[in-house]
C-alpha cells in the first residue's frame, strides 16, 4: 500500500518526464549514429566566438585552435522566434523552439533529442541520457508532453548508473514488485477514481503504458552486465568547475563508446556563487552581465576559453577512438550552442551554434544571408538521422545547411 501510494504521488509525475520507448526488434547498425547536444546556457561572447572574416574559422579568437583539428561548421544568424522577452528560462526552448518560455502559462514541446531517441535509442540500455553541471531539476530536454527531463549532475552517480555492478537478485525482486503494482494501477482504470479523473484518463493510460515499456526494458537488460570501460576521470580539486565539465564529457564519450546510449544532452547552466578557472574567478552569471566592462569581459573570456579547452579534450578523445574504418567522432554528431546570443542583454538572436563530426561535408563558417530559424537546423539533423518528419518546432524547411 505504501509503494502504491508512492507511485501515485511520485513515480507517475516522474515517469511523465522520463518516458522510455518500447524495445525495438530492429538490428542495430554496424556503426551506429550518435548525437550530443551541449547547451552553454550563458552563451559565448560573440566578438570572440564568430570569425572576424567570413568563411575563415581561423579568424575566431575562440575557435582558431579547433578549426584545423576537427571537421566542423559554425553557423551565424540563427535564432528562435518568440524569445524577445525571454530570460534564463529560454534554455527550456533551446532544443524545442517553443515560444515565450518565461510566461507563467508556458507549455513546452518535445525536444529534438527526445525525438531522436525514439528512433535511434531503442537498441541501447538507455534511450537517452541528460546531464547537467549542477542539480536544479531541469535542463534542455523535454518529453513528448513538454515536461522537463531532470538531468543527472553527480559524476559518481552517473558513473555508477552507467557502468557500476548491479545486485541482480535485488533488482529482480524489485521488478516483480513493480510489475504487481503496475498491474494494480492498470486495474484501477476500470473504476471511477477521482485521482484518475484529476490527471485525465488518456494521460493516465499513456503513462501506465510507458511505465510498462520501461519495466520491459529493465527486464530485457537485467541479465546483461553493464560495460566496465577504463576511465580517466579527473580529480583536480583546484578547479572543480573545469574538472566537472571534463568528467561529464569523459562519461559521455564512454557512454557512446560502449553503446550504452546514442543520445546525450549536457547543460552547462549558470551557477550560483563563484567559480574558478585558470586566470579568473568570480560569479559566472555576474560576469555574463558584463555590460562591455573590460575587467568583467576579461574574466568571462577566461571562463569561456576554459569551457572550450574541456571541449577540445573531449573532441580529442572522440577523434582518437577508433571505430570500424573511422573514429567515434566520425559517427557522432556534436552540437554546441546556446539559448542566448548575448547573455549580457538576454537576447536570443544570432545564436552561437556549431556542429562537429558526424561524417558531414562541413562548411567551416556559414554566415546565413538573413536571420534563420534554428529549428530549420534541428529539422535537418532529424533528416540526417533518417527521421522522416515534415517539420519540427518553428521550422519552415530543411535548408541543407550541412553538407554530406
Amino acid at each position: 500500500m505504501q509503494r502504491r501510494r508512492f507511485l501515485h504521488a511520485s513515480v507517475l509525475p516522474l515517469a511523465m518526464s522520463r518516458l522510455l520507448p518500447a524495445e525495438s526488434t530492429a538490428k542495430p547498425e554496424t556503426q551506429p549514429k550518435r548525437i550530443l547536444f551541449l547547451c552553454n546556457s550563458l552563451g559565448f561572447y560573440g566578438p570572440k566566438f564568430f570569425p572576424q572574416v567570413v568563411g575563415e574559422l581561423e579568424t575566431s579568437a575562440y575557435l582558431k585552435d579547433l578549426s584545423d583539428r576537427y571537421p566542423m561548421t559554425v553557423f551565424q544568424n540563427l535564432f528562435h522566434p518568440g524569445m524577445e522577452t525571454s530570460n534564463h528560462d529560454s534554455e527550456k526552448s533551446f532544443l524545442t523552439g517553443a515560444v515565450k518560455p518565461e510566461s507563467p502559462h508556458f507549455k513546452n514541446t518535445i525536444s529534438v533529442d527526445q525525438v531522436l531517441s525514439q528512433y535511434i535509442g531503442t537498441a541501447t540500455r538507455y534511450p537517452s541520457r541528460s546531464f547537467s553541471i549542477y542539480d536544479r531539476g531541469w535542463g534542455c530536454s523535454g518529453n513528448e508532453r513538454g515536461a522537463a527531463i531532470p538531468p543527472l549532475s553527480d559524476v559518481d552517480q552517473i558513473k555508477e548508473m552507467m557502468f557500476g555492478d548491479e545486485d541482480v537478485k535485488a533488482k529482480r525482486e524489485r521488478l516483480r514488485t513493480d510489475q504487481a503494482i503496475i498491474s494494480q494501477l492498470q486495474s484501477e482504470m476500470t473504476r471511477d477514481d477521482n485521482g484518475i479523473r484529476s490527471i485525465g484518463t488518456d494521460v493516465y493510460q499513456n503513462v501506465l503504458s510507458e511505465l510498462q515499456n520501461q519495466f520491459d526494458r529493465e527486464k530485457h537488460w537485467l541479465e546483461e552486465r553493464k560495460p566496465q570501460p577504463k576511465m580517466q576521470l579527473s580529480e583536480d580539486s583546484e578547479f572543480p568547475f573545469s574538472n566537472k565539465i571534463r568528467n561529464l564529457l569523459e562519461l559521455s564519450k564512454l557512454a557512446f563508446q560502449t553503446d550504452s546510449t546514442r543520445v546525450i544532452t549536457l547543460s552547462l547552466d549558470w551557477v550560483y556563487g563563484a567559480i574558478k578557472v585558470p586566470g579568473a574567478s568570480g560569479g559566472w552569471h555576474t560576469l555574463s552581465h558584463h555590460g562591455g566592462k573590460a575587467n568583467l569581459l576579461n574574466k568571462l573570456v577566461a571562463v569561456e576559453l576554459d569551457i572550450l579547452k574541456q571541449l577540445r579534450y573531449f573532441l580529442d578523445l572522440m577523434a582518437t577512438t577508433p571505430e570500424g574504418t573511422g573514429t567515434l567522432l566520425d559517427h557522432t554528431t556534436i552540437v554546441i550552442g546556446s539559448n542566448f546570443g548575448d547573455s549580457s542583454n538576454h537576447t536570443c538572436n544570432n545564436l552561437p551554434i556549431m556542429v562537429i563530426g558526424g561524417g558531414y561535408d562541413h562548411l567551416g563558417h556559414r554566415l546565413l544571408d538573413q536571420p534563420t530559424k534554428l529549428c530549420n537546423l534541428w529539422l535537418e539533423l532529424l533528416h540526417k538521422f533518417d527521421v522522416r518528419v515534415d517539420s519540427f518546432g518553428s521550422s519552415e524547411a530543411d535548408l541543407s545547411l550541412l553538407g554530406g
